[in-house]
């Protein structure tokens, strides 16, 4: 059994299907069935049904395919960590974050982290919380920032998850246009009659705002619906409406205008992810170092953001 012959039938297993997992894998087509052949046969066992036009995996295959992610995870940890042992001074970091993160905490930690550190080079993944946890139990990641509401993880992951902080969803509205209310603080029944930009139906913050609103028997007035984060705070920022967002989004936007959100209160709390059952590199460890520091800077310069954990804080391995 190769590392090449687990690499081959793993893309086959993620993709469905041999020739389009032997063009990523820049393999000829009948190099990688060879492959896959000579590993079922090593193994005693059939991996795959082979039908036309449509693969599928046998008991078999489905038994290898979590044993094969975690050897060619391990392989690649041994390789960075024999590289930086022999004194190389790069390395690697495959970080996944959720969008919301991506344009606030994580724009905060890559650059202080890339001017610590700039031999290593920075993957990053952006995705929801539930294809983010599938990934790092897949070896795919080394770190992943989740949010608490968005879905659990894979069964069978052994996965430490982390609590950084939590922050308060709140209204945002244009910085040129006279305020939504001259209060604090907006209440539901106020919110549902201004106009809203909504999120994309795959944003975890458009469902928990949905929920509050069918909770208190209220209708938004939604203007525009199915926008990103990037589209939603520019059309908040032209006057098109208001949006509900996390708190750590407004850092360094003066073109927008928050008010807290009460009755109720919408909360989430912001983690830090990774594999326990992998020894991380040294440069994993910077990169999780960076960004707890960096979530500790971020808490501090709001009120509707709390620091949950110290560096000497973790709650037990994510339960399968």
């Amino acid at each position: 059994m190769t590392l090449e012959q687990l690499r081959g039938f793993v893309e086959v297993a993620r993709l469905g299907h041999f020739t389009r997992a032997a063009e990523h894998l820049h393999l000829a087509q009948p190099s990688l069935s060879r492959q896959i052949s000579t590993l079922e046969h090593e193994l005693g066992a059939e991996l795959f049904h082979r039908a036309r036009g449509h693969i599928a995996l046998t008991a078999a295959g489905e038994a290898l395919l979590p044993l094969a992610r975690r050897m060619l995870a391990d392989a690649d940890s041994v390789r960075r960590e024999m590289a930086e042992l022999a004194g190389l001074r790069r390395g690697r970091v495959r970080l996944g974050a959720t969008p919301t993160l991506c344009i606030s905490l994580v724009a905060e930690a890559v650059s202080a982290f890339h001017g610590a550190h700039p031999g290593i080079d920075l993957h990053l993944t952006e995705g929801g919380s539930r294809a983010l946890i599938d990934e790092l139990a897949g070896g795919a990641l080394d770190l992943a920032l989740i949010t608490a509401s968005e879905g659990p993880p894979v069964a069978g992951a052994s996965l430490t998850r982390t609590p950084l902080l939590t922050e308060e969803l709140v209204v945002i509205s244009s910085a040129t246009r006279p305020p939504v209310t001259t209060r604090s603080t907006i209440g539901l029944p106020e919110l549902a009659r201004l106009p809203q930009i909504a999120f994309h139906e795959s944003y975890d913050l458009r469902a928990a705002t949905e929920t509050a609103f069918r909770a208190a028997g209220l209708t938004p007035s939604v203007v525009l619906e199915g926008a990103e984060m990037d589209a939603v705070l520019r059309f908040v920022e032209r006057g098109l409406g208001v949006a509900v967002v996390p708190a750590m989004v407004l850092l360094d936007r003066p073109g927008l205008r928050s008010v807290r959100l009460t009755s109720p209160r919408l909360t989430r709390t912001v983690s830090l992810a990774h594999r326990s059952d992998v020894t991380p590199t040294r440069a994993a460890k910077a990169m999780r170092q960076v960004i707890v520091a960096t979530a500790e800077a971020l808490a501090s310069r709001g009120p509707a953001t709390t620091r949950l954990m110290t560096r000497a804080l973790e709650v037990p391995p994510i339960a399968p």
